[in-house]
């Protein structure tokens, strides 16, 4: 039932405005034939409009007569012609009557308005082809006002507005049924043309996502398309009646003027949007003649005196973010409201955030940034920080990150690195060789020579130990109960120490048994005679036996 309403009020409309065209158009013909020169007389240079009916600028007044400006004058001139009632209009009513000094155009024997020779020449014609032109717009204006009203014309008007809901029905069964058949489409080539979003084995969006995503945005256009549709045909339907016409105008007037000054102030800014892509083109192509110099310093193709292949990219972070920083400053005055209060205030209150909240940050890059240029280590590295060993696996503006032997990742911060004290065991290791020692106290009763002798066979018996050169041994201290030992020898593997110590420690155990020397504590007393030996009983003679307790007892001859 509604949808058979709807029809027949369109055709209704359809027909009211077939009529209006008819009788309206013919009119606007006629006025254009009657003033072929008018173009060439009425010119806009900043006069007052004179308004007539249905709110229409007819012409424009520039000069003032007697006490009356040119403001008053045309608002005088609009306030008559509206007075003019459609219902009593005739055009033989209109008349032109020359004075001595004016020539005024009548309505019966009320004046419309009164031409002088001023209004003649500020339009640069003469005054009897100036009345005669505003006489046939007056005359247009009266005219169509009339015919609008005239009953036939009404059901024309009708007729036509109900061919533009017929058009705006189609229309929306058209956007509808291409939404359906859209959807359909892409439901059917989905799997052909959705892929997951993958990187490093982590889908950032499944096609199940993916086609959510596509129908949720074919959905929007679908309402911006209708919502774009009834915008335009309502100010239609509202411009077919002379009562509605004010609406229509302020309906396209509240997007076409928005969208005017959003493409004026585009338009405007244009010329400044065209130096921003210029300097950021520049830069980019200077970034990479930048990053193409460091990268063979890098590579050791080019060799700068001074300066180490291992400086190169970490100087180029820094060359890079001073150019970013330098691109800003060029780009920051062509951006728009960057000189307003607004804009300024949040820079300032960014800066004073970032002054009061990363003071330690900052202390941590500037120390990464020395530790860089000190090349205390490199990555790969195995050092000593504090109470901490490990290899450098890596190094950044704020934190060094050391991994141990037991596969533990200890992260330090550069500003702890730099007041700090660093050992690198890597950096003459792998060349000249890295001297590992372990100290070994035995008692005075042990002939330093044995001593030696067995403490180098272990050392060479070790599978990382370098047997040139050749290991040596330095008596550190001579202590109450014991003398000290220290077993100095080369590697070239400093990143395995742990398994070279427990390595050296086994063959120390066993070149000591092998030469019947006894490790003892060094507070370890024990009777010879008596007490067995502390050598393991793999070392000892199979019929070996602790020795008995002696005692000698001498009497003194009397």
């Amino acid at each position: 039932m509604k949808k058979q309403f709807t029809f027949f009020s369109f055709l209704f409309l359809i027909v009211f405005h077939l009529a209006s065209f008819a009788n309206v158009v013919p009119l606007q013909a006629v006025a254009k034939d009657s003033t072929s020169n008018q173009n060439d007389i009425l010119k806009t240079r900043g006069g007052f409009p004179v308004i007539g009916k249905q709110k229409e600028e007819l012409f424009s007044i520039y000069t003032k007569s007697g006490s009356l400006s040119a403001a008053e004058r045309a608002s005088l001139i609009s306030e008559r012609i509206q007075e003019i009632k459609f219902e009593s209009f005739s055009a033989d009513s209109l008349s032109i009557a020359k004075l001595e000094n004016e020539t005024d155009i009548l309505y019966g024997k009320n004046t419309l308005l009164s031409l002088t020779s001023r209004d003649a020449l500020a339009n640069e014609t003469t005054i009897d082809s100036l009345a005669k032109a505003y006489l046939v717009i007056v005359e247009a204006n009266l005219n169509k006002q009339t015919e609008s009203f005239v009953p036939v014309n009404i059901f024309l008007k009708i007729g036509l507005t109900v061919l533009i809901l017929l058009g705006l029905w189609l229309a929306l069964k058209l956007i509808t049924f291409l939404d359906k058949k859209t959807i359909l489409f892409i439901e059917k080539h989905k799997s052909k043309w959705l892929k997951s979003l993958t990187y490093n084995n982590y889908t950032f969006i499944t096609p199940e996502q993916e086609l959510t995503v596509i129908l949720f945005l074919v959905k929007i256009v679908k309402w911006v398309l209708i919502l774009l549709i009834v915008y335009i045909f309502f100010p239609l339907i509202f411009s077919v009646f002379e009562f509605t016409r004010g609406w229509s105008d302020y309906l396209f007037d509240l997007i076409w003027s928005s969208f005017k000054q959003i493409f004026t102030a585009i338009w405007s800014y244009f010329p400044n949007i065209i130096k921003i892509a210029a300097i950021i083109l520049v830069m980019r192509y200077f970034m990479r003649f930048v990053r193409y110099i460091f990268s063979e310093i890098q590579d050791k193709k080019l060799e700068i005196s001074g300066f180490h292949s291992d400086w190169a990219m970490p100087t180029f972070t820094i060359v890079r973010f001073l150019l970013y920083a330098f691109m800003f400053v060029l780009i920051f005055p062509l951006l728009p409201g960057s000189d307003s209060n607004i804009f300024k205030g949040v820079s300032v209150f960014l800066g004073v955030l970032l002054s009061l909240g990363s003071s330690s940050a900052i202390a941590n890059m500037v120390a990464g940034l020395v530790i860089t240029y000190m090349r205390p280590f490199k990555i790969g590295d195995r050092i000593n920080i504090g109470n901490t060993s490990g290899n450098v696996v890596e190094k950044t503006l704020l934190v060094t990150r050391l991994r141990t032997i037991k596969n533990e990742e200890i992260t330090i911060p550069n500003s702890a690195v730099l007041n700090g004290n660093t050992i690198n065991y890597s950096s003459y290791g792998e060349q000249e060789g890295l001297i590992i020692n372990t100290t070994v106290t035995l008692g005075y009763d042990i002939p330093y020579k044995k001593v030696n002798e067995a403490l180098i066979e272990a050392a060479l018996r070790t599978n990382a130990i370098q047997k040139k050169p050749q290991p040596f041994v330095l008596q550190t201290s001579l202590d109450d109960f014991y003398v000290s030992y220290q077993l100095n020898a080369y590697t070239k593997e400093p990143n395995k120490q742990a398994l070279i110590y427990s390595e050296l420690h086994q063959n120390i155990q066993d070149c000591c048994n092998e030469m019947d020397i006894e490790i003892l504590s060094p507070h370890y007393r024990a009777q010879r005679d008596g007490s067995m030996t502390t050598i393991p009983a793999d070392y000892l003679d199979k019929d070996y036996k602790a020795p008995p307790f002696h005692v000698n007892i001498q009497k003194e001859d009397k």
